[in-house]
This record gives C-alpha cells, sequence and structure tokens, in this order.
C-alpha cells in the first residue's frame, strides 16, 4: 500500500467519523457498557469499534479481489482513473449552489438493513462484553455514505489485501471521534461537527486526484508509481 494512498484513507475515516456521530452517533451511545465502569467500560468502547474496523477489513478484501479480477485483464488504471473521476464529480457536486434535491448527501437502500436492525436489537439487550464487538461487526454492514466512498477507493487498488489495509485504515481514522463520543457522550458541538464535515469533499476530491495520478502510471514514486498488468502472458514455442 503506497503512503500517498494509505494516509488520505486514515484523512478520510477522520473527517467522515464527524457525519458518522450523527449517523451512528445513537447506536454508540446506547452501547450495553453503561453498567461498566473504569477500564472494561473502555474496554467495550474499544471492542465495539475494532468490530467495526474487521469488518470494513472483510469488505476491503472481498472487493479488492473482485478487483484483482479486472487487473487480470489489464483494467486497473482504468479503474482507477474512473473512481478518481467520479471522487471529484463528488466534489464538484457539493460546491453546487443547488444540489438537486440531495443536499445532504446519498443513501443506498441494502436487502440486509432489517436483518442487521433485528440483530442488533437483540445483541442490545445482551450485557456481555463480548456481545459489543458483534455489535461493531453487524454495525459495519448498516448503509453509509462516507463507506461506500471508502469503498470505491478501496476498490482502485485492485489487490486484496492492499484493499483491505485501505479500509482498515479507514475505519482506525474514525476512532478518535467514535470512542469520544461513548467515553464522553455527545460532547462535540454541531457547529464543529459542520465545520470539520465540510472538510471531508476536499479530502475526497483530493483522493480522486491521486487515483487519476495512480491510473496515469506515469512512473513517479509514491503519487504515480508504474503499474504491472498482472495479465497472464503465452510463451511463444521454442
Amino acid at each position: 500500500m503506497h503512503t500517498a494512498i494509505l494516509i488520505p484513507a486514515l484523512a478520510m475515516g477522520f473527517l467522515g467519523s464527524f457525519h458518522c456521530i450523527g449517523m451512528c452517533g445513537p447506536l454508540a451511545l446506547s452501547l450495553p457498557v453503561q453498567h461498566l465502569k473504569g477500564f472494561k467500560k473502555v474496554w467495550g468502547i474499544l471492542l465495539y469499534n475494532l468490530g467495526r474496523v474487521v469488518t470494513y477489513g472483510i469488505l476491503g478484501y472481498i472487493l479488492g479481489f473482485a478487483s484483482k479480477q479486472f487487473a487480470f485483464f489489464g483494467w486497473q488504471q482504468k479503474i482507477s482513473i474512473a473512481v478518481g473521476s467520479i471522487f471529484l464529480a463528488y466534489l464538484l457536486f457539493t460546491l453546487l449552489p443547488v444540489r438537486l434535491g440531495a443536499a445532504n448527501g446519498f443513501s443506498v437502500k441494502v436487502p440486509w438493513r432489517k436483518t442487521v436492525l433485528q440483530a442488533l436489537g437483540q445483541l442490545y439487550q445482551n450485557k456481555k462484553t463480548g456481545s459489543v464487538f458483534l455489535i461493531g461487526l453487524l454495525n459495519g454492514l448498516l448503509p453509509c455514505g462516507m463507506v461506500y466512498m471508502a469503498l470505491a477507493g478501496a476498490f482502485a487498488t485492485s489487490h486484496q489485501w492492499e484493499s483491505t489495509l485501505f479500509m482498515m485504515a479507514f475505519g482506525m481514522g474514525t476512532l478518535p471521534a467514535m470512542m469520544s463520543l461513548s467515553l464522553l457522550g455527545n460532547f462535540i458541538s454541531i457547529r464543529f461537527r459542520n465545520s470539520i464535515r465540510r472538510a471531508g469533499p476536499y479530502l475526497i476530491g483530493l483522493m480522486g486526484l491521486l487515483l487519476i495520478l495512480r491510473g496515469l502510471n506515469l512512473g513517479i514514486p509514491y503519487l504515480s508509481p508504474e503499474l504491472k498488468s498482472e495479465k497472464m502472458h503465452c510463451c511463444a514455442p521454442q
């Protein structure tokens, strides 16, 4: 994983976590750890967040494996440029004075949402510390616009382990805000939260530029390294 991609993944997670506070805050604030004290409470909250990171990593691996099949045919550069262009388009979309009826982002309906919510409801009734890890695992499957953007970036890596690390870095970037929320409550003011959140699209745009440069195969170390196609070549008979 090139540093030029890994660091933006961490930053995307950090800035995106302020969006997560609004979307997933109620889940984090109602974790079944309020009866615990001291280190046990901190450990329970950490397990919850690590569960999310593990799910992100698994999703990254699956997408990376799929994108590697495209790389087999020599399409990884086109994928990187296409995903980077989508990221830049998202930045431009957020800068429009009129958002065409989608001022607050986008949402995608997933078929497993109801099943996941039902399972979460049962786990929230369980006071065992281990249940919070399972809650985190399932929470990572809930619809989230920032997670979808991160998954798109992971798909552009065209390698399952790079994609896995990308998504886990994204998840680790969300830890400071999400851990603080669970430990200290909703202490972050809405004004501050919105100020940080506004930086998110610019970071996504920057990442789009990096992905486009990566796809252009300019031979620049770290920034636009030369990508070698994994397509098989048949050897000519001797």
